[in-house]
């Protein structure tokens, strides 16, 4: 290790991690088998959650309401200062992706582990980030930022309706701050433009405190693949595969799996190259996803970076063998990357279906109640990452995601048939689930023929009902 190196590194030894359920178990895990102390940040309703059970020291800091505690980034970074923590894990959510939370552990003192507060912020901000991708020669999809809107929030109709004309239709308007479906309209002609624009700003607005929008052409039934990065402090920058996401319920995820049915070894090279530049184009640290849409024709276009673990890692980790969470602790030291690109090998299929506390009859309305009974199914080549116990409530205050199944096979049909064996075995009582909806999606034929899109789920299953 030369001296240079060496002076970059700063070892840690207590993580206070900044998040709630099965991502914070997930991290506690991971910090333990590296011989690091642990401290949960809980809210009053998780004060008893498996978090604060498996962590050294769990603190309250607020009521239920995230807004009151897991969002308090004054009083996340109080608590570690209070604990001695010498690092903050910011998991996926709430404040993962916040630049002004990660500004403020590195002027605490502390170590964000995560990439830089400059990074983020350019991420975070659509359009800019759209600039750096054509600059370092990533591919992305035609569009154009609208110009602002009248001090009453309408826009000039003229203006927009030349820019949209410019970038032609069907388009989508998109938030330039935030993601999730939230201000997004897809508009397929010139008369619904200007009304479109301003409900999606209005939508932008309320959920993310900006209501910048931008234009993009609408590709037709694209796949969402998207591939995991990986940086570190001194230059190098690698690709873990890619992850195919397309099934996707109101634009949130809901199957992934890994490799993508639709990818050939040129294909993935290509992709893999351009996610690689986008990490490189601006020096990232830690673990990163480069989303890209795929169209028809084998042509793909940057989407948007995400500064973070994502929820669906563990397929990556199940067919590269690799600890997401651990190299992002390591390289968060400092230390280089664990692996060289030539030495990143997938081995077989990985699928991950998100179980969920919801009721597809009632519009997928969140599910509220005791888990009552909770019996997991375990066996090769199946894993759960999950955050709960039996009797514990899900509230109305949270996401409703009861545990990710993640499933291993030698390839796709074998991962497929095992994922629907796991869910037969899952046992969930005292609120409904999405087991049986899953089980549909799976079993459906062109989910097996892997013929996936971006809107399959309303194609093939629009009317879905137990």
């Amino acid at each position: 290790m030369s001296n240079e190196q060496f002076e970059t590194e700063r070892p840690i030894s207590r993580v206070l991690v900044a998040n709630r359920g099965e991502i914070a178990v997930r991290v506690i895990r991971a910090c333990r088998e590296l011989g690091l102390g642990t401290v949960a940040v809980c809210s009053e309703a998780d004060r008893d959650a498996l978090p604060a059970r498996l962590a050294d020291v769990a603190v309250v800091i607020g009521p239920a309401a995230p807004a009151e505690s897991y969002l308090r980034g004054d009083r996340i970074i109080a608590v570690a200062r209070e604990t001695d923590a010498d690092a903050v894990h910011p998991g996926y959510g709430f404040l993962a992706e916040n630049a002004a939370f990660a500004r403020a552990c590195g002027e605490a003192g502390l170590v964000f582990i995560g990439p830089s507060p400059d990074v983020i912020a350019k991420m975070g901000e659509k359009t800019a980030a759209r600039a750096i991708m054509e600059q370092a020669g990533v591919p992305v999809v035609p569009g154009a930022l609208l110009p602002a809107p009248d001090a009453d929030g309408s826009y000039p109709a003229a203006a927009v309706q030349a820019v949209c004309d410019g970038v032609g239709y069907p388009l989508m308007i998109k938030a330039a701050f935030g993601g999730g479906g939230k201000g997004m309209r897809l508009v397929t002609s010139p008369d619904r433009v200007v009304a479109a624009c301003e409900a999606a700003a209005r939508e932008a607005r309320g959920a993310f405190g900006d209501g910048t929008v931008y234009v993009e052409k609408f590709i037709d039934r694209p796949r969402h693949v998207e591939f995991q990065v990986f940086g570190d402090r001194h230059g190098n920058h690698v690709h873990l595969c890619e992850r195919e996401c397309s099934i996707q319920r109101r634009h949130q995820k809901i199957i992934e799996e890994s490799p993508s049915p639709a990818l050939d070894q040129a294909l993935r090279d290509r992709m893999g190259a351009a996610a690689v530049a986008a990490a490189a184009a601006v020096d990232y640290e830690g673990a990163g996803t480069v989303e890209f849409l795929l169209g028809q024709d084998g042509a793909f276009y940057f989407l948007e970076m995400n500064t973070r673990l994502q929820v669906e890692h563990p397929v990556t980790e199940l067919v590269t063998g690799a600890d997401l969470v651990r190299a992002q602790i390591r390289v968060a030291e400092g230390r280089p990357l664990p692996w060289r690109q030539e030495d990143i090998r997938p081995r077989g299929h990985a699928i991950e279906c998100r179980l969920y506390a919801e009721d597809p009859a009632r519009g997928f309305m969140p599910s509220l109640g005791r888990l009552l009974v909770l019996d997991e199914p375990s066996g090769p080549g199946v894993r759960i990452d999950s955050g709960v116990r039996r009797g514990d409530e899900v509230s109305m205050h949270y996401d409703p995601m009861i545990a990710k199944l993640s499933l291993h096979g030698d390839d796709r049909r074998a991962a497929i048939d095992r994922a629907v064996a796991a869910l037969r075995r899952y046992a969930v009582l005292g609120v409904t689930t999405n087991i049986a909806y899953l089980l549909a999606i799976l079993q459906h034929e062109a989910f097996r023929d892997g013929a996936l899109h971006t809107g399959f789920l309303d194609e093939h299953l629009p009317d879905w009902h137990d």
